[in-house]
């Protein structure tokens, strides 16, 4: 049996990335920053999905291939409640760490999300009371 994600687990789409971009939870760790979406119900169950953003900030194929690999097993090791969008986006420190410290930040990342409705972010005005 494959430990492979499915393609229903996959964000793949452009504007579904710029969609949790906008409307999701924006969570800063250590080794990555996390975007959490929770998504409305669907006929066959909501399965959370998964994304990675390696941006060539991050290295050349070689470096980016990687970092998804490692971001996809966290994903598999750890999958959120079902209904769940969750994009990753790795920073340079993400290729140095252990794998135990990544799972960390993840995880800790992961469970950010309960702190807030995981829902449209919203700019706070800071100077009025």
């Amino acid at each position: 049996m494959t430990e492979r994600l499915q393609p229903h687990e996959r964000v793949r789409k452009r504007a579904d990335f710029e969609h949790i971009y906008a409307h999701g939870a924006k969570r800063h760790g250590r080794f990555m920053t996390m975007f959490v979406l929770a998504r409305a119900a669907v006929a066959d169950g909501t399965r959370s999905r998964f994304g990675v953003a390696a941006t060539r900030k991050l290295g050349g194929a070689v470096v980016r291939n990687r970092a998804k690999r490692l971001s996809r097993e966290l994903f598999r090791r750890h999958k959120p409640d079902a209904g769940f969008d969750v994009v990753v986006v790795p920073r340079r420190e993400f290729l140095a760490a252990d794998f135990p410290s990544l799972e960390r930040d993840y995880v800790v990342l992961l469970s950010a999300r309960g702190g807030r409705d995981a829902g449209p972010r919203r700019r706070t005005d800071r100077g009025a009371r």
